[in-house]
């Protein structure tokens, strides 16, 4: 670690923002530590284990929508097709009657398709002679469009028993713990929370709600990290704001390591004359200080802290220090390796890109990676296509809040003309 730690560290101000993936996913460990939780309690928790399907799912045959269920091998027989109704079977009653051969019932969706039907014409397709509460009514319809097996869904077509039903890694969100209870089970074995010590650095950081001085701004970094960790499902260790004073981050660092899986701080990282961060970190752990080829977000500390006994402590994500600068590094950098560090499947906590148009020229400087932030919307000719949310300064935080998804250009791109395709990562779900 400590070797892997001091290579990219000689070699940080080269580093493009795929190296800084492979850095991260080499150090975050899934936390080890896992718990039984009740299926309402385990919303936004990461699977410890597979879930196998215990039943076969459906558990039996069953009609795919209200209709008449009957024997395909008759649809070859006639056009159209007559069959005489020999009763109406409902959903969670399983008909224990006899069929006469040539025989439909009337049945509705969901319920168990006899032995020998495996076939339903819905009833809109349908014409009854005779009614319902007759002793025989027929249900006429036309046999050209259907098939044997025909609105039938089969036992075990969506999982067969013993087959995974949930990979280890998941994230559980509403369908998968819908799954799990279609499953009939009531518990899941999940890892437990990742703890998270979160601290913001500077002298100028004043809290929300103290009276405006001189040279002071309000401390939002941390306020928005804490939504951001919280929205992941970590537990938060909230620090406060550090001073820019030796002593005081010292004391930071050491309390946040005391129980923290990871210490994520904002600030402090850069060249700065009052950064002490770097001198602390190198002290009290193992910490490369990166300078990453991407705008907004260029310097970054990573690393891990050491322990009293010599094991290997919490991971140090420290990140920038301009409002916009430290979310996109967070979203970007530290969201993927936090997912990681909960048991999420790395490839899965890797949001999908799509690609749109530029609705205006970008400038764009070759050799860094630029997220911009846009707008998605329609134009006149009904495409979608993105348009920046106006000044990119990493300072200016409302352009995030204006903006629905990130452009990503890459690394080799120069200037981009107007109507030039370019990925674009939406931001709903991930801030």
């Amino acid at each position: 670690m400590t070797q892997l730690l001091t290579r990219i560290g000689a070699d940080a101000g080269a580093m493009q923002v795929n190296q800084v993936h492979t850095l991260l996913r080499a150090l975050a460990q899934p936390v080890a530590e896992t718990e039984s939780l009740p299926l309402q309690q385990a919303l936004g928790r990461v699977l410890a284990a597979d879930v196998l399907s215990p039943v076969d799912v459906p558990p039996h045959d069953n009609a795919a929508m209200d209709g008449y269920a009957f024997a395909g091998q008759w649809l070859a027989t006639a056009e159209p097709l007559a069959l005489p109704v020999a009763g109406t079977v409902l959903a969670g009653q399983p008909w224990t009657g006899d069929i006469p051969a040539g025989h439909a019932l009337r049945i509705m969706t969901g319920a168990m398709l006899p032995p020998g039907l495996d076939t339903v014409v819905p009833f809109e397709l349908c014409q009854l002679e005779g009614t319902a509460d007759a002793a025989a009514p027929t249900v006429r319809f036309a046999s050209a469009g259907l098939r044997p097996g025909a609105n039938r869904r089969q036992r075990g077509e969506e999982l067969a028993t013993g087959a995974t039903a949930l990979p280890a890694g998941t994230r559980l969100g509403p369908a998968e713990l819908g799954l799990a209870a279609g499953l009939g089970l009531a518990q899941l074995t999940v890892r437990r929370r990742l703890r998270v010590a979160l601290f913001s650095t500077g002298d100028e950081l004043l809290q929300p709600g103290e009276a405006a001085r001189t040279g002071a701004i309000y401390d939002s970094n941390r306020f928005a990290l804490a939504a951001a960790l919280q929205q992941l499902g970590c537990t938060v260790h909230d620090l406060g704001a550090v001073r820019d004073e030796p002593a005081a981050l010292r004391a930071a660092l050491q309390h946040a390591a005391q129980d923290a899986d990871v210490i994520l701080t904002s600030g402090g990282v850069s060249s700065g004359d009052a950064d002490h961060t770097q001198t602390l970190l190198a002290e009290l752990g193992d910490v490369a200080f990166l300078r990453i080829a991407m705008r907004p977000g260029r310097p970054l500390a990573v690393g891990r802290m050491h322990r009293a006994d010599g094991r290997p402590g919490a991971l140090l994500l420290g990140l920038p220090g301009n409002p916009v600068a430290t979310l996109l590094s967070f979203a970007l950098l530290a969201r993927p390796a936090l997912l990681q560090a909960m048991g999420m499947d790395a490839e899965r906590a890797t949001p999908a890109l799509v690609q749109v148009p530029l609705a205006v020229p970008l400038r764009k400087r070759a050799g860094r990676t630029e997220f911009v932030r846009a707008t998605l919307h329609t134009n006149a000719q009904g495409q979608v296509e993105a348009r920046p949310t106006g000044n990119q300064s990493s300072a200016m935080l409302s352009s995030l809040v204006q903006a629905d998804a990130l452009l990503l250009l890459d690394h080799h791109q120069g200037d981009l003309a107007a109507a030039t395709l370019v990925n674009a990562l939406p931001l709903h779900g991930l801030l």
